[in-house]
């Protein structure tokens, strides 16, 4: 949704270790028109290590071109996980040693030198939105500790949501972003915090209403959350060819937290 709908001059995709179907299926079925404004480069997953691992720099360094030429430019990585255990079976088969999980030392070093070419230029930009495979569900494992710490913020999809099928399977509460509050006014980070806040009161309680032993008035704030649960639910939902645009989510969100707060 973000390659066919976003605002930006040009979108740069590098599919990384994706199934030769998952290409096409992006090509013809999720990317549609949008193909148009964006460049596609793949690497399946039945090439060589050093294959995707170009790819991955390929990908980079289109979108470099274009952001020097002064456009704005969405550059997605779908996966970072597979270009780091490329980079991973290319270092143990030049002798490296093994740190943790398998990934020598280099594998680190490559994460910090490609992620950091994103950003803003003299003129242009790139935003860069990389998608991380947690091996187990482990947020601490190498590669996504690796990127957290060098990138402005992550989005956290949990399995739970997209179980019940809730999509995107955003876990609002786990995700971050460490340049909203540069780049929101007051008002709407305000609106922002309250809505997480409900939801994390929300969580708070969810095994006592599982059993009918929550009891309304005990707690004002896990009351709100109550109340307020489907249309938050129904705000953080949206379908696969919807386009949301973000200023009537955000008056949307502002709406939704006023209605919170007086009650109703």
């Amino acid at each position: 949704m973000m390659a066919r709908y976003h605002t930006a001059d040009v979108a740069v995709v590098g599919l990384i270790g994706e199934r030769g179907r998952e290409v096409r299926d992006f090509l013809e079925v999720n990317l549609g028109d949008g193909l148009a404004r964006a460049v596609v480069v793949a690497a399946t997953s039945d090439e060589p290590a050093l294959v995707r691992i170009t790819a991955g720099l390929t990908a980079t360094a289109i979108a470099e071109h274009f952001r020097d030429q002064g456009l704005d430019v969405l550059l997605v990585i779908d996966s970072l996980t597979r270009l780091a255990r490329a980079q991973r079976e290319v270092g143990l088969a030049a002798g490296e040693a093994p740190t943790t999980r398998g990934y020598p030392a280099s594998m680190y070093e490559f994460l910090a030198r490609l992620l950091e070419r994103a950003g803003a230029g003299a003129t242009g930009s790139i935003t860069g939105l990389y998608a991380v495979l947690v091996e187990g569900d482990d947020l601490h494992e190498p590669v996504s500790d690796a990127v957290s710490a060098i990138l402005d913020g992550h989005i956290h999809l949990t399995r739970e949501l997209a179980d019940r099928g809730h999509h995107p399977a955003i876990d609002v509460n786990r995700s971050v972003s460490r340049l909203m509050p540069r780049l929101v006014d007051e008002e709407l980070l305000a609106a922002a915090a309250s809505f997480r806040e409900l939801l994390a009161a929300h969580r708070e309680v969810e095994d006592l209403i599982a059993v009918g032993a929550y009891r309304p008035g005990s707690r004002p704030l896990a009351d709100t959350a109550v109340r307020q649960r489907q249309p938050m639910m129904d705000f953080l939902r949206q379908r696969q060819h919807e386009h949301a645009d973000p200023s009537a989510a955000r008056d949307r969100l502002r709406a939704l937290m006023a209605r919170g707060a007086a009650g109703e």
